[in-house]
């Protein structure tokens, strides 16, 4: 079963956090909500789904210093920016470094609902990503160093023999690593492989 996507509401202004909390919890959405960015960042847990609404501008820690806090981490809750008429300069900085959305106070509840539904499916296909590179790299793992270097032999595309010249293997022992290496990636083709060798970046 999916995990239940929480909402993280980070702003300073108690009647902005109250109002984005009674609209959330009206749709049965699972909401934390923090007045501050360090706030945040002393209860995140990367493993937690869900998304960020954050304000651009609080004490402190600002919305834009959170944000490439959070981005330098390989796995984060995909942000939605709210922001002041005069902010939007900077809303739209916060858009090109990867936020999902900006909006404008006062916000409309159903654009803010439409963002908060994208940036849910935004971070379950990360997820999802996420988790199948894991699962790549634990199979990599596995595998011994001359099983590397036949696998890396392979998806340069060359045949057997020539591998096995290489190596200064036998032909006989190429194929049976060669067998390993896909047993052990759990790849069911060479395309898949090779899908797989490009996602650990061994290929470019």
């Amino acid at each position: 079963m999916r995990e239940q996507p929480i909402i993280f509401i980070i702003d300073d202004d108690e009647q902005v956090r109250n109002a984005l909390i009674l609209l959330m919890e009206s749709v049965g959405l699972a909401i934390e909500s923090y007045a501050s960015a360090q706030d945040f960042l002393n209860n995140f847990d990367v493993a937690k789904a869900g998304c960020i609404i954050l304000d651009v501008r609080m004490p402190g820690m600002s919305g834009l210093d959170l944000q490439a806090r959070l981005t330098a981490e390989k796995i984060h809750p995909p942000i939605i920016i709210i922001t002041g008429h005069g902010d939007v300069p900077m809303a739209v900085r916060a858009v090109t470094a990867g936020a999902v959305d900006f909006i404008e106070k006062p916000f409309n509840n159903q654009s803010m609902l439409d963002s908060v539904h994208k940036a849910i499916e935004v971070d379950a296909v990360q997820r999802g990503e996420s988790s199948r590179l894991q699962d790549i790299e634990t199979h990599y793992n596995t595998l011994t160093p001359r099983e590397k270097e036949v696998l890396l032999s392979v998806i340069e595309g060359k045949r057997n023999k020539v591998i096995a010249y290489d190596l200064n293997i036998s032909q006989s022992t190429v194929e049976a690593h060669r067998s390993k290496v896909m047993d052990k990636m759990s790849a069911t083709s060479l395309s898949d492989l090779m899908r797989m060798a490009i996602s650990l970046k061994l290929i470019q």
